[in-house]
């Protein structure tokens, strides 16, 4: 109905007309004192004929309406088969349509193709920024004064950022490295834990860990950055003397705990969303708000979830639930 509405009001000029000629040609005829009913019948005639022709019409607009929500419902780029054009307002708005989408699909290939060196380029820079890193790191190993010691926990946050990166730009590419199978929590958990050894003893920091002993369906490599990715901000938050605990619950969640300062109750439903840092990260100014958000979007791809819960002062509690997978092994 609302569209017969709309077409009749499209067409109500033409209509009024029919009208208006109809009234002057009763006026004339009865100004000469001629039959009206040499008017009203031919009127009605017409009338009769016009309304069969707008109800044809209108039928004919509603299908090609039907046809054009059907086309809006596609992606631009399968946007084909345009009914057939009747009023030359159509061509022209088809043309304008076919023309801004040459210039969507122009648009498209560019970003795409600047997209594609950008992401060749950082990937080629991560990989060669880890050759002086790991020069840098030999040097250093050689020295044992407390300047070498905080040169090197400055280099290991510089190794974290540089896998934050090549991570980030692996995220959404077309082709993903992941290798699903079974592996040995443990196995994975001692990885992170190694890596952070060094900065437990500077922190003086207490770890709470006897093994969790049970395996998981995952990717090794994606997992191991989420964890690490984990145990970095217990390590950043959890003030000297503190204590990490890492346990498994039932089914397969894995917890993280750490005695630091807490996450602000209007900060926690936030946390995992892109570039957000809440009030501890504005306190603290390296961070970028990413790391979370890349474990959570890894996570997923991965089949797994992860959520926290925190009370300020006391601590948080990260827990990765390794159970909801839905990958096949390979």
């Amino acid at each position: 109905m609302r569209i017969f509405l709309v077409y009749l009001k499209q067409y109500r000029l033409g209509i009024g007309l029919f009208f208006l000629f109809c009234a002057v040609f009763a006026a004339a005829f009865y100004l000469y004192s001629l039959p009206l009913g040499a008017v009203l019948y031919p009127a009605a005639i017409c009338l009769a004929v016009g309304a069969t022709a707008l109800l044809i019409k209108a039928r004919i607009l509603r299908k090609k309406h039907r046809a054009l929500l059907e086309m809006m419902q596609r992606p631009a780029a399968l946007m084909e088969g345009f009914p057939e054009a009747v009023t030359v307002d159509d061509l022209d708005y088809q043309a304008i349509i076919e023309k801004l989408r040459d210039e969507q699909r122009a648009l498209e290939n560019n970003m795409n193709a600047r997209y594609t060196d950008m992401l060749e380029y950082y990937t080629v820079w991560a990989h060669q920024i880890k050759t002086p890193i790991a020069s840098m790191r030999l040097t250093l190993q050689n020295e044992d004064s407390d300047a070498a010691r905080r040169a090197s926990e400055d280099l290991f946050r510089i190794e974290q950022y540089v896998e934050m990166v090549l991570m980030f730009l692996r995220l959404d590419a077309d082709s993903t490295d992941y290798v699903i199978r079974s592996y040995d929590l443990d196995a994975i958990l001692k990885q992170a834990v190694r890596k952070f050894s060094t900065q437990f003893i500077y922190k003086k920091l207490r770890l709470s860990y006897e093994g969790v002993q049970t395996s998981v369906v995952t990717d090794e490599k994606w997992l191991l950055f989420v964890i690490e990715q984990v145990l970095s901000n217990a390590v950043k938050y959890t003030p000297a003397g503190g204590e990490i605990t890492i346990t498994l619950e039932s089914p397969k969640t894995l917890c993280i705990r750490d005695t630091g300062c807490g996450i602000a109750p209007e900060d926690l439903p936030r946390i995992f969303e892109k570039g957000y840092t809440g009030l501890n990260g504005r306190a603290d100014k390296s961070a970028s708000g990413i790391g979370l958000y890349l474990c959570r979007r890894i996570l997923q791809n991965l089949g797994h979830s992860i959520s926290a819960q925190s009370e300020v002062g006391k601590g948080t509690v990260i827990s990765i639930d390794l159970a909801q997978n839905a990958l096949e092994v390979e």
